[in-house]
């Protein structure tokens, strides 16, 4: 098995056809990785290290790509982006897979993602890992129609808006479906309840730069629930934090601390 390029397969779901890798040790705690929004399995969690460093914990790593993104359907209808959908599609996943629960983890919209599959679906859920998400999941996490315009300009030249700048260059740099990117920025903006986070009785990490304006903080949602912790990792804003040494530190002795459970 060759780290750095992970051998993708497919399965079908709700009419869309998926891909998602399964690598790691097949014996190990299953880890299922649900990445962020206009990127995928490979740029979120190979490129930046997480296969490697989940696998050589001894894990075997599941990542899935999103609907809209990598290499999976692409619908341009915002009806199908909603997050419960999304997290029905890992479900769905884990189904094929016959993995019965698994350790969800999901950065920035993966996290929003992974939190509705733990409301929707708690016992598929043994812990949550949410990176690049903090108490934006329930509050918000600002104005993203600039955003939507961006990737429907006619080209980068022609975005001025800062944020939607730097999403619209990620989208082209990966070679997105942008017209689906739109469409799924569009409904997948779900907020969570406090009283549905507080609800959710898993063992959570919350993991956030500090330098992330996106985000929002994770020790305000980390106080919302029930058996949850926060972690900052310094220096770092949304898009740098993905693949911080601090961050997989963190969640490797996450996982340490929740061996038994």
């Amino acid at each position: 098995m060759h780290l750095n390029s992970p051998k993708f397969s497919t399965f079908a779901h709700d009419g869309l056809e998926l891909a998602y890798f399964d690598e790691g040790d097949r014996a190990g705690p299953p880890t299922l990785l649900i990445h962020g929004f206009a990127s995928s399995a490979l740029v979120n969690w190979v490129q930046p290290g997480w296969l490697e460093t989940l696998s050589q914990a001894g894990r075997r790593v599941i990542a899935i790509d999103n609907r809209g993104h990598g290499g999976s359907a692409k619908p341009h209808d915002p009806a199908a982006y909603h997050p419960s959908l999304m997290a029905g599609d890992a479900v769905a996943l884990l189904e094929h897979l016959g993995i019965a629960s698994a350790d969800i983890m999901g950065y920035s919209m993966g996290a929003r993602i992974s939190t509705f599959l733990a409301i929707d679906n708690p016992g598929r859920v043994r812990s949550l890992v949410l990176g690049g998400l903090g108490i934006g999941l329930v509050h918000g996490v600002g104005d993203w129609d600039p955003i939507a315009e961006a990737l429907l300009a006619p080209s980068l030249d022609d975005v001025s808006h800062e944020r939607g700048r730097m999403f619209r260059a990620f989208a082209d740099k990966t070679g997105s479906d942008r017209a689906a990117l739109a469409a799924c920025i569009a409904s997948n903006r779900v907020l969570v309840t406090e009283a549905q986070a507080g609800r959710i009785s898993q063992p959570v990490l919350i993991a956030v730069g500090t330098r992330d304006d996106i985000a929002g903080s994770p020790h305000e949602l980390a106080a919302l629930l029930p058996d949850a912790r926060a972690v900052d990792i310094p220096n770092r804003d949304h898009m740098l934090a993905v693949g911080d040494r601090a961050f997989k530190a963190a969640v490797l002795d996450f996982y340490r601390g929740i061996g038994g459970r």
